[in-house]
């Protein structure tokens, strides 16, 4: 990193818990918001299944334009979280790295954050829609919160005490990162069309999750600078 580990570990603490408190409070706005919408739908204010959209008319213009905000802020707080990388990171790698570990601090408490303005989620199962870019991503919240912890763990392992990534290492983390996407994705055409969806493909998503972190453990064990 441009500063020393503690420094940029403090820094990207800071970070994550204030971005993470600042998304939660934009849920809790955006449930406000579309709570009268949901309800006139038959939903619960709290129901996050199935999801309006503008392929599920009629919606109000106003729900449409929340819609489009959305995607569009949920694309900035990536640029933002890679920017964090960019300034922090000396290397590809290290910036990936920082990436990683800002990205985990931020969605570990984003939950957090939601836990504490709002009492959710009740449970780890709870299901939680996660994303909406290029389609709507779900899974229970316990998902989203191991891939954020393996981030963050395997970034700081990087930041610590650098290792060689080689090539199919970065395949074996794409790949397990990419074998996720597809679980969390499983049900999008379904939500789209305003259904519900079935029991969360834990499976593939397992199965994602070990080949990138048995791609990283190999990196670690075999790559030390």
């Amino acid at each position: 990193m441009t500063v020393s580990f503690r420094q940029g570990i403090l820094a990207l603490l800071v970070f994550g818990i204030s971005f993470g408190f600042i998304e939660a409070a934009v849920v809790v706005y955006l449930r406000a918001l579309s709570a009268p919408h949901r309800e006139a739908a038959g939903l619960a204010k709290d129901e996050l299944f199935p999801v309006l959209t503008p392929r599920k008319g009629p919606i109000p213009e106003e729900v449409i334009r929340i819609w489009r905000a959305e995607r569009l802020r949920e694309a900035a707080t990536l640029a933002l979280l890679w920017s964090a990388g960019m300034a922090l990171g000396k290397t590809g790698t290290a910036r990936f790295a920082v990436f990683l570990v800002a990205f985990g601090l931020w969605d570990l408490f984003f939950y957090a954050g939601l836990r504490y303005l709002i009492d959710w989620p009740t449970s780890l199962t709870t299901p939680d829609l996660l994303f909406l870019l290029p389609v709507p991503w779900w899974g229970p919240v316990i998902a989203p919160l191991l891939a954020a912890t393996a981030m963050v763990a395997g970034g700081s392992l990087y930041l610590w005490k650098p290792f060689r990534v080689g090539l199919l290492h970065w395949i074996g983390i794409a790949a397990g990162c990419v074998v996720m996407i597809v679980a969390f994705c499983w049900d999008a055409e379904l939500l789209l069309n305003g259904g519900v969806p079935g029991p969360f493909v834990w499976p593939i998503y397992l199965t994602g999750l070990s080949i990138a972190l048995g791609a990283t453990a190999h990196a670690i064990w075999t790559g030390r600078v």
